[in-house]
């Protein structure tokens, strides 16, 4: 659509703080139940490369990271159209007039570059059959929680969060769009060894851009000029994406998303909790150490109960994460 048209737009109630259902015990909106069929049969193609995240976790990032490796740095091809309309998210359903993810995938020519938070095993298996190329980025859980709850408070599209207090439960218990946390991370580190999947760590894409770009250029067999490579830092950085409209979600009006309350791009930070240590994080050669400090939004006792509950949910994998950079 038009911007003009997407900023007038007037939507039905009904698709607002939507009704939710589970398909496989991972929790959705409606909309995508209602279409799950649909999007379960989806075919994929060898060609496309498929963006993975949970939820607030550096997508629209990783997703302009790619599209300016693909366009050799340019800007303005990169400035096209929105995000979400250059990279279709499959299984997002849409009320009309908008597009709906699965269907702008549908028309898109090849190659394609596509968008999803959905669990490794509600992944259309027709990824898996064509071999496609798959980049999963993975943020630790309490900036995640953080930026959801954040999230959810602004986008209209996603059910209402409730208090911090109550959002924190239903994050922990996994009763939030796209389910748990734990078992998403867990769920493609497991499977990263077994496809075509580069999986990333947002911490270490805050801490070294350019180290984690070259791992992208590589993934995707592509070879960029070190100019080339330093524009595509400088205009991926958070406060140069920040101020970018085809990046940044504001061509939606605030019936949707309503930037006032809480901007979409909000601080691209480290910003968690109360903590105790870094976690020790032996796959990316981080010595453990403890380090005390007070954050912004758990209290401590919040902060030992999410603590307890988190070493339970990622007891036995050999992921970790860093909280500070």
């Amino acid at each position: 659509m038009p911007l003009e048209e997407i900023q007038d737009l007037q939507l039905d109630e009904k698709y607002l703080q939507p009704d939710t259902a589970e398909i496989n015990g991972i929790l959705m909106s409606k909309m995508i139940s209602d279409n799950w069929d649909d999007i379960w049969n989806f075919q994929a193609r060898p060609d496309d490369l498929l963006i993975s995240t949970y939820a607030k976790a550096g997508t629209t990032w990783t997703q302009e990271i790619v599209d300016m490796i693909q366009n050799d740095g340019d800007v303005q091809k990169c400035q096209r159209a929105n995000t979400f309309d250059r990279h279709p998210f499959i299984e997002w359903t849409l009320p009309p007039p908008l597009n709906s993810g699965l269907d702008l995938a549908k028309k898109m020519p090849p190659p394609r570059t596509l968008k999803t938070h959905l669990p490794v095993q509600l992944l259309p298996p027709s990824f898996w059959k064509e071999n496609s190329k798959i980049i999963y980025v993975a943020r630790n859980a309490k900036d995640c929680l953080v930026s959801y709850y954040h999230f959810s408070r602004m986008n209209r599209m996603v059910p209402d969060p409730g208090t911090w207090e109550e959002y924190i439960e239903k994050f922990k218990a996994g009763k939030v769009l796209w389910g748990s946390w734990y078992d998403h991370v867990k769920g493609w580190w497991d499977a990263k060894d077994r496809h075509r999947i580069l999986y990333l760590f947002y911490e270490d894409m805050k801490e070294d851009p350019k180290r984690e770009i070259k791992k992208i250029l590589k993934f995707l067999e592509k070879d960029v000029p070190e100019e080339v490579l330093n524009k595509i830092i400088y205009h991926t950085s958070f406060d140069v994406m920040k101020q970018n409209p085809m990046a940044n979600y504001t061509t939606l009006p605030t019936i949707i998303m309503d930037h006032s309350i809480s901007p979409f791009m909000r601080k691209g930070r480290s910003e968690g909790g109360t903590l105790t240590c870094l976690y020790s994080c032996s796959n990316h050669g981080i010595l453990p150490c403890f380090i005390f400090f007070l954050k912004n939004y758990f209290t401590v006792a919040q902060n030992e109960e999410f603590d307890k509950d988190y070493e339970k949910k990622m007891a036995g994998s050999t992921l970790t994460f860093r909280t500070e950079i």
